[in-house]
């Protein structure tokens, strides 16, 4: 689970103010620190398939908010993909 420091952090980074949670950019950089988070779990703990689980429904989410932005917002898009570090 993601901590409340290391959410305003992300919130800090990818926002447009001190309490924008719920803009594309800001929602798909928590995504991506929560996934990280159970991919380092799951590297421990190889046969937790509920949290495997888990990660894939993360990154099908991640994916389709990426996939809204791009259309929306191509600038925007491409400076998110390129601080979070997907997609070389």
């Amino acid at each position: 689970m993601i901590t409340a420091v290391k959410k305003q952090s992300v919130v800090k980074e990818f926002g447009r103010h001190q309490k924008d949670a719920g803009s594309s950019p800001v929602q798909a950089a928590i995504l991506t620190a929560r996934i990280k988070e159970i991919t380092e779990h799951l590297k421990l703990h190889k046969q937790d398939n509920k949290a495997r689980r888990g990660l894939l429904k993360l990154v099908g989410q991640r994916k389709k908010l990426l996939a809204y932005l791009e259309k929306t917002d191509f600038e925007g898009y491409q400076a998110t993909v390129t601080k979070l570090g997907l997609r070389k």
